[in-house]
């Protein structure tokens, strides 16, 4: 939000502004957001841009509980309208075999037996890294099968880990029963001390490496999860619980099955091209 609102900083001062504390923002008027809002606009992704709008929206409800912004002026400016536009998820899912020969690549060491196990979670539990790092011994129910999450916003969901529990379990005989972290680092100068989420990024990027897999990101095993669920018929509220989305329709940006759909009806046409042989000078040119 901070390098948001330093973006937004420069735009209205034309670079100028070292930073947002150098803008008056309870000053802003709706024509100035909505010259905001087309800069951004003609800038950056829409997803980025309402971020920054978020942020400025943010910024301007400040000036107004603080008394410095007139209610009426307050709502014209901040209600400036988001950018509309629709994009398909960064990153890409794991193929088939995938995870199979990550989890390959682990060996019986204590170090890729936890590692085998976070691979395992960040898949079968789809959990972001922040999340997973975030996560406590207390956190897994043995009985349930549950892993208590904490999610963006400070909000909490049960996420079913039964097809994970065996990888758990290897990595509790390891780890042990004292209580904090669930994963933990290991070595002399680590053990007992919790993961950090590059900590995470940085084992999987070894791990693609030792496995012969192209280049994977911890959130591509979330988005396989989501893709996967919904690909074997799970509902997408279900879905939308189970991955913590605030919104369905984050989830279903994650759907393929509208993909393979267009595929296949782009399957029916038929262009009746014949394929040119070219001699080497054509090649050349």
């Amino acid at each position: 939000m901070a390098g948001a609102l330093d973006t937004i900083a420069r735009i209205l001062t034309g670079d100028e502004a070292s930073s947002a504390w150098d803008v008056p923002w309870h000053r802003l008027r709706f024509q100035h957001t909505q010259a905001i809002r087309s800069a951004l606009q003609e800038t950056y992704a829409h997803t980025t841009a309402n971020r920054m709008l978020s942020a400025l929206r943010g910024v301007l409800r400040a000036a107004w509980k603080l008394g410095l912004m007139a209610g009426d002026d307050y709502q014209m400016a901040a209600s400036v309208a988001s950018v509309r536009g629709e994009t398909t998820p960064a990153g890409r899912a794991l193929a088939r075999g995938e995870l199979a020969a990550l989890l390959a690549a682990c060996d019986q060491t204590p170090l890729g037996v936890r590692d085998a196990a976070i691979l395992s979670v960040l898949y079968g539990c789809g959990l972001r890294r922040e999340e997973l790092v975030a996560l406590d011994l207390a956190d897994y129910d043995r009985a349930a099968q549950e892993l208590r999450v904490r999610g963006k916003g400070n909000k909490q969901r049960a996420v079913p880990a039964g097809p994970v529990v065996p990888a758990l379990e290897d990595w509790l005989r390891i780890r042990g029963v004292k209580p904090g972290p669930l994963f933990w680092g290991l070595g002399n100068r680590n053990t007992g001390r919790r993961l950090t989420a590059q900590a995470v990024y940085n084992m999987l990027e070894k791990r693609t490496k030792e496995a012969g897999v192209e280049r994977l990101s911890p959130h591509d095993f979330r988005r396989t999860y989501v893709g996967d669920l919904l690909d074997a018929g799970a509902d997408i509220v279900t879905v939308q619980k189970m991955a913590g989305h605030a919104d369905p329709a984050t989830t279903s940006r994650y759907d393929r099955r509208d993909s393979r759909a267009r595929h296949k009806a782009a399957s029916l046409l038929h262009v009746p091209y014949t394929q040119r042989a070219l001699s080497p000078e054509d090649d050349d040119r």
